[in-house]
């Protein structure tokens, strides 16, 4: 594809729509990138000047069109320690040596790890990121008057009613410019933007980190970027996803990594934390009509210009009605068909949702819940193939021959072994058994371990053995690792087709 169309694909194709809905989303990163400088322990410019640096980066350097990265909550958690005892200059150090791995990680192909990632993990990870983004509105709507209840009611009337009559501008624009004149005019009690946290002033400028360029300093901060590249490319990873699925797209997910960490050095330039992808934002976005490059880059630059020169105005938003869009979000997050899929999925799929769910509401972290879904979804798989294995015995003649079906692996040897005792114990025994595996398949190690016992062990009871049909994986595994070729025992591999 040549350069006009790709620029035409990616920047062009609806510019109004990309331009409008990212405005939408640049109002919503405000709050969200002052909590978490909070979070951080860093002053709110560290997270307001990331989520704009990363936004208008990863807009060009990005392998997922129309989905949104600025500094999250996933990063910030991780770095409350480095910050507390070393100071924010280390937490820049750590950022660009978080950029770095995630770039290594897009040359080693990293991104393909997600294939080990089960689509009810994935079910489990909206699920619970919708829930803690309703969560994160609770603290807005306790101990507070009645008007924000009524302006929450409100917006999400605008947001959702607003659509029935035209759809030329973002109901979550109109919901957000509505409630402000509405507040600001009528100077209602309410919670607003400014309340968060001091907006800055000005714009990001670039500044190196003031830490020694020693071994000790690299020591002090690798963990941390290792963890945040790892939990950044994860969330970023798994929101592509989702973001694949909402708009019936492909996304470069290799690009992607590489992407992130592009887009993280640069932010540790300009003063910013660490982040990744955002899937309530991005939720935001597609909702809104961004599909495009502009969309994310237009967040950023409209979060620049409020910062520089609408900060007055921007510190009076109340809060109520960026409550009503995050609301609206994390409805539209929640895949409130698992609920009833629960009924009719298989068990083990439904135990992995909800785990999932689970760990991520209960621990507030992302990467713990995906790893408990991820190796429950092994565990599962592992029993399932376990069970996927038959032995049947046959008298022929002077031998008895044994044909093995299924796949013979770590979860499976226990069975295996058991199946093929010593022949002397079987009704009408042969002294010459054959072990038929055309129809099967030794994986690992721990196969051929077992399959060294069982030929032991039979021939310890004075039968020979043959073991016939290896397919060419499982006879290579048998020629470097089992003793059962060494030992005067036929092996045979199984004709071509």
């Amino acid at each position: 594809m040549s350069f006009a169309e790709t620029l035409k694909r990616d920047w062009l194709s609806n510019p109004k729509a990309d331009i409008l809905a990212g405005i939408v989303v640049a109002l919503a990163l405000i709050p969200e990138a002052i909590g978490f400088s909070v979070i951080a322990g860093v002053d709110p410019r560290v997270g307001l000047y990331a989520s704009v640096v990363i936004a208008m980066v990863v807009a060009f350097t990005g392998g997922r069109t129309g989905m949104i990265s600025a500094a999250t909550a996933a990063v910030a958690v991780v770095v409350v320690p480095l910050v507390k005892q070393y100071g924010v200059d280390y937490l820049f150090a750590a950022t660009i040596l978080m950029g770095i791995i995630q770039i290594a990680a897009g040359f080693l192909r990293l991104d393909l790890l997600m294939q080990f990632v089960s689509r009810s993990v994935i079910t489990g990870f909206v699920n619970a990121l919708a829930i803690l983004i309703f969560m994160a509105q609770l603290p807005q709507l306790t101990n507070v008057g009645w008007e924000t209840y009524a302006m929450v009611a409100a917006g999400l009337a605008i947001i959702y009613l607003l659509p029935r009559l035209t759809t030329a501008v973002p109901s979550p624009l109109v919901a957000i410019i509505v409630l402000s004149v509405i507040s600001i005019s009528m100077d209602l009690p309410v919670n607003t933007v400014g309340d968060m946290g001091k907006l800055p002033e000005g714009v990001p400028y670039f500044v190196l980190p003031h830490v020694p360029l020693t071994w000790e300093t690299l020591l002090i901060i690798a963990p941390y970027s290792v963890t945040m590249a790892a939990v950044g490319l994860l969330e970023s990873m798994l929101t592509a996803q989702i973001v694949d699925d909402m708009t019936h797209t492909e996304s470069n997910k290799r690009r992607e990594c590489g992407g992130q960490g592009i887009a993280n050095m640069a932010a540790a330039f300009f003063g910013g934390m660490g982040g990744c992808a955002m899937i309530g934002q991005s939720v935001i976005n597609i909702t809104s009509g961004g599909r495009g490059r502009l969309s994310t880059f237009t967040a950023g630059l409209f979060l620049l210009i409020m910062l520089a020169a609408l900060g007055s105005i921007v510190g009076q938003v109340p809060m109520p009605s960026l409550v009503a869009v995050m609301i609206m979000v994390s409805i539209g997050t929640f895949s409130w068909n698992s609920i009833s899929n629960l009924r009719i999925h298989p068990l083990t799929s439904s135990i992995v949702m909800l785990a999932t769910v689970v760990v991520v509401v209960a621990t507030h972290n992302l990467a713990l819940g995906v790893l408990v879904g991820v190796l429950l979804s092994g565990v599962f798989f592992a029993y399932k193939v376990r069970n996927m294995f038959e032995v049947v015995r046959t008298r022929e003649e002077e031998r008895a021959v044994y044909t093995i079906t299924g796949q013979i692996f770590f979860a499976s040897v226990d069975r295996f072994q058991k199946a093929l005792g010593p022949e002397g114990h079987q009704a009408n025994p042969a002294d010459h058994v054959v072990f038929d595996v055309t129809k099967a398949h030794f994986w690992d190690i721990s196969a051929i371990d077992a399959l060294d016992k069982v030929v032991e062990r039979m021939r310890r009871n004075g039968r020979s053995v043959q073991v016939l049909g290896l397919n060419t994986a499982s006879a290579d595994l048998v020629d470097r690792f089992a003793n059962t070729d060494k030992t005067g025992v036929e092996i045979g591999l199984a004709p071509h087709p």
